[in-house]
């Protein structure tokens, strides 16, 4: 069965799990350090939430940490493909996960 016969919410090619966990984001031209939180994570992407916008296209090194002290955390090369605002204000943004780092 290709992925064109699956019904729609089966089309993802990796599970999505929500997560919660804090993340930073280091964007890619700037050293400028941004915080938020990473609602779901798969294994091509991440969605998170933030106060602060970032525009599609834009490339970031993203760390997301467990609030439990866990160890790995994820650290990724990601791009912005969507960027939403939020019911309550907040910046809600889809990152394709691009490289993983050591």
């Amino acid at each position: 069965m290709g992925t064109n016969d699956k019904p729609y919410s089966e089309k993802r090619d990796f599970i999505r799990m929500k997560i919660g966990a804090p993340l930073n984001a280091r964007l890619a031209v700037a050293s400028e350090t941004l915080e938020g939180l990473c609602v779901d994570l798969s294994g091509g992407g991440l969605q998170v939430e933030t106060n602060q916008p970032l525009p599609i296209g834009t490339e970031t090194e993203v760390e997301v940490s467990s609030g439990h002290g866990h160890s790995p955390t994820l650290r990724a090369k990601a791009k912005v493909v969507r960027a939403l605002v939020g019911d309550s204000g907040e910046h809600v943004l889809g990152l394709e996960i691009i490289q993983i780092l050591a």
